[in-house]
């Protein structure tokens, strides 16, 4: 049975659906399990349906005003970089409130719901085995996989968008009477649950570069100081993720192919620009083919020798 695996990455999302393009499209890998975290879990339902082209054009006009009802940054520019700085009004406004969290995102959850329709939802559970999105259960401080095989298309929806809200900046989801939150605040990429689910071959999108040194620029502010933070927490979640999936893969005898971003796409996966985003979905099917052509490449000089 084959899966195709997609992690946390925010904006770099736009990288796995040219990844995943590819694949599909060129390489006619025909998955049977969706699993995603985070961005990971917007793209996996499209990606079932097989409708690339919709896909492209949903994810790669997302912006600020998509995602957030109340929105707790603003977007800078200084030197061909992008900084987020906090926006004092709506974050006074939260705490006046008495809201935990900076930001509301409750915009995302209703552009889920336009994008992702009741037919796909249905066409899903008859031609695919199982989408799975990763969520973070707070009050049990264990993280959860929501299958679209145990709920109906309101509460899958709502587990999609659950798995993205990036907390604190975005909604704190109370369901069942429990409070949930980003599902890479528990694993980023889920390999291991692919495996535990029945997955014989992995295909495994990493929002991240492998092994690639660079020198972080932190936040001159608390807030932004924060986002550095959380993402660098979120990156050693990950390691471990990877660390992990790959002994599951060898202990079951897997085949898992990993798919990493080439070079460090953005400082601030929080930000969404459309033409850096089509540049990336771009990028992620070119890696994806050259990383094909040289396996391909490799195993016909093993069989001339």
């Amino acid at each position: 049975m084959k899966a195709l695996v997609i992690s946390g990455g925010g904006s770099k999302g736009a990288f796995a659906g040219g990844v995943a393009q590819y694949l599909i499209e060129q390489e006619c890998k025909n998955y049977d399990m969706f699993l995603g975290t985070s961005t990971g879990s917007l793209l996996v339902p499209h990606l079932a349906v097989n409708d690339i082209g919709k896909l492209y054009d949903i994810y790669t006009n997302v912006n600020q005003k998509t995602i957030f009802n109340v929105n707790p940054f603003f977007i800078r520019r200084k030197d061909n970089r992008e900084f987020v700085s906090i926006n004092f009004f709506n974050s006074l406004l939260q705490f006046i409130k008495r809201r935990r969290t900076f930001g509301e995102s409750k915009a995302l959850l209703r552009h889920i719901k336009k994008s992702f329709t009741k037919e796909e939802f249905e066409k899903i559970k008859l031609t695919k085995e199982d989408v799975v999105v990763t969520v973070a259960n707070l009050s049990k401080n264990r993280t959860e996989y929501k299958s679209i095989n145990e709920f109906d298309y309101d509460e899958f929806c709502e587990w999609i968008w659950i798995s993205c809200n990036y907390i604190p900046f975005m909604s704190l989801a109370t369901k069942n009477g429990f409070e949930y939150g980003d599902g890479g605040l528990g694993c980023v990429i889920p390999i291991r649950e692919a495996i535990r689910r029945g997955a014989t071959e992995i295909d495994a999108v990493i929002l991240e570069s492998e092994g690639l040194d660079y020198h972080k620029v932190l936040g001159k502010n608390p807030f932004s100081l924060i986002i550095n933070l959380f993402g660098h927490l979120i990156d050693q979640i990950e390691k471990g993720d990877i660390a992990i999936g790959k002994l599951a893969a060898k202990h079951r005898d897997v085949k898992l192919n990993l798919y990493y971003t080439p070079t460090r796409l953005t400082e601030n996966s929080l930000v969404f620009n459309k033409k850096l985003m089509e540049k990336w979905w771009l990028e992620g099917f070119q890696y994806a083919e050259n990383k094909n052509n040289r396996g391909q490449t490799m195993n016909e000089l093993k069989v001339d020798n």
